[in-house]
């Protein structure tokens, strides 16, 4: 018993041994086969890469990466082949199979492997054969994605010797579209190009629209018209994802629309103050974000991320205590008056922009977007920035609070009795002046949080809030005064319109349409889209 359990320990040492030394010899033969590069001409070069890509092994994909960035370089005193990075005056040696530090060498005693345009082309369809066999299911995605936007006749036939052996739905479907695009550049016959031409055309998108123009200058006249017939459907294809992109850009547009005029939809549409400074509200929340920003920058740099949710309450405390003491110093004495209330609210204006220059200079000032409103990802064939994406539902958020602070708690009831008749609301005991007052805060309030949201996509500057306050007052106007619902129409349908007439006429010309298009739309309703309906405020 002991003497057979001492020989079939025997056997598998022997087996492990041979399977050791095989392996062994296997890495010698690669290893060969990637010094060989070191001496080669192009040609010769070409052959051997191919009979690396044979081989499998995923070892080799750094030496062939390398071969193409033209950083595989051959020690000229044995004739070893490394990848090299600068060290200073020497290069830093690494294996080219196991991808380790072996040292350093001194620039003279090594020779670059050259490579040109053929060689690269053929590592390419060698490396996305290798990468495509990969267990990684992602990588094996990239692959086929890579091969499918750059596609050349060599990589055709590790296409589908990958097609046959994957198993995954999603990467099979890009390796369907990938083989198409490859058989497009090749000589395949007729008829499969005809199916590829089909394959291709569906998948749409402006790299297949390209590949398919590229393949009309020297596609035979049977093929042409299927070509064609392809090039057409993804330019229409294309035309109405275009058409999709403008409207989200104009909802991304309408968006800031709203946050810069519903806080002016309370102080003028509610009020009947026309508040010429209500863009420096927007500046100074916008201001107070790059202040959070600089303390949590040099203090506490973890926070970062959370610098606008420390921003939003600090701003509209900000900006409504200056809306607050504008009402009492300024504007309550001036109620009925309207000129002179645009007049002063105005010279209010160039102050607050001449106090912020003073204090933090005339140049922009630099607003960091957090991890979580950075970057874009596809939704179909629209690009959708997340910082937008965050933008409108805040402002849709906003909007919503608004409306329930104005409809269902007793300081937005207060508000509407004053507006709709002030002297019954003061005989049944509100206090008109206070509500007032607390109206052009709030009002003051929510435009310096639109601000923190705006320090998101423009510059932040003194300047800031002029840009909007045009913009903000045909809003208003148009959606109707005093109308929280009007504004949220207002403000996207004049986003939405402005990004739809900019492709034809361009920016500035299709604003002056907008607001051309906007008084001929008021001769026809003077009180806009929602007019409100009961006594109009008095004085």
């Amino acid at each position: 018993m002991q003497a057979r359990l001492i020989h079939r320990f025997l056997q598998c040492l022997l087996i492990a041994f041979c399977l050791m030394a095989t392996d062994l010899r296997a890495a010698d033969d690669l290893r060969a086969m990637v010094d060989a590069l070191g001496g080669g001409s192009f040609q010769q070069n070409q052959k051997q890469v191919e009979a690396l890509a044979k081989t499998g092994d995923p070892k080799i994909v750094p030496a062939l990466e390398a071969l193409a960035e033209g950083d595989l370089y051959q020690r000229k005193a044995d004739g070893t082949v490394f990848i090299v990075k600068p060290a200073g005056a020497n290069f830093k040696l690494i294996d080219a199979l196991t991808g380790d530090e072996v040292g350093e060498e001194a620039k003279a005693a090594l020779e670059k492997v050259k490579v040109n345009n053929g060689l690269r082309r053929v590592i390419r369809g060698a490396l996305g054969g290798l990468t495509l066999m990969s267990p990684d299911t992602s990588v094996r995605l990239q692959a086929a994605g890579t091969i499918l936007r750059t596609p050349t006749a060599d990589a055709l036939d590790g296409v589908e010797t990958a097609l046959a052996a994957e198993t995954d739905g999603a990467v099979k479907a890009m390796l369907e579209k990938a083989r198409a695009a490859a058989i497009l550049v090749s000589d395949r016959p007729v008829a499969e190009k005809k199916a590829a031409v089909a394959t291709v055309a569906q998948t749409g998108g402006r790299d297949s629209l390209s590949l398919l123009s590229a393949a009309l200058a020297s596609a035979d006249e049977s093929l042409r018209p299927d070509i064609e017939i392809g090039i057409q459907q993804i330019e229409d294809q294309l035309a109405l994802w275009a058409a999709g992109q403008n409207i989200w850009y104009g909802l991304s547009l309408g968006s800031v629309l709203l946050l810069a005029a519903i806080g002016l939809a309370i102080t003028f549409g509610v009020m009947g103050i026309i508040n010429m400074a209500h863009g420096e509200m927007v500046m100074l929340g916008a201001y107070t974000t790059f202040v959070v920003q600089q303390v949590i920058r040099t203090s506490f740099p973890g926070l970062f991320d959370w610098s606008l949710a420390i921003a939003l309450p600090l701003a509209f405390l900000v900006t409504g205590a200056v809306g607050l003491v504008m009402e009492r110093g300024i504007i309550r004495f001036l109620y009925g008056r309207p000129l002179e209330t645009l007049l002063a609210t105005w010279g209010v204006s160039l102050i607050l922009q001449q106090a912020v220059r003073s204090i933090f200079g005339p140049t922009n000032q630099e607003v960091g977007n957090p991890s979580w409103m950075s970057g874009a990802f596809e939704l179909g064939g629209l690009t959708v920035t997340w910082n937008r994406m965050w933008i409108i539902l805040f402002s849709l958020a906003v909007f919503a609070f608004l409306l329930f602070l104005l409809k269902k708690t007793p300081m937005g009831l207060q508000m509407r009795a004053v507006t709709q008749n002030r002297r019954m609301a003061s005989s049944m005991g509100i206090r008109t002046p206070w509500v007032d007052a607390l109206t052009f805060a709030l009002g003051s309030g929510i435009a310096g949080i639109a601000g923190v949201a705006l320090s998101q996509i423009d510059n932040v500057s003194p300047n800031l809030g002029q840009g909007y306050i045009i913009d903000s007052f045909m809003v208003v106007v148009f959606g109707g005064v005093g109308n929280l619902w009007g504004t949220l129409v207002g403000a996207f349908s004049l986003g939405i319109l402005n990004k739809v007439l900019e492709p034809y006429a361009g920016a500035v010309l299709g604003k002056i349409l907008v607001l051309v298009l906007i008084i001929l739309f008021i001769q026809k309703r003077p009180r806009g889209l929602f007019a409100l309906k009961g006594r109009a405020v008095e004085a």
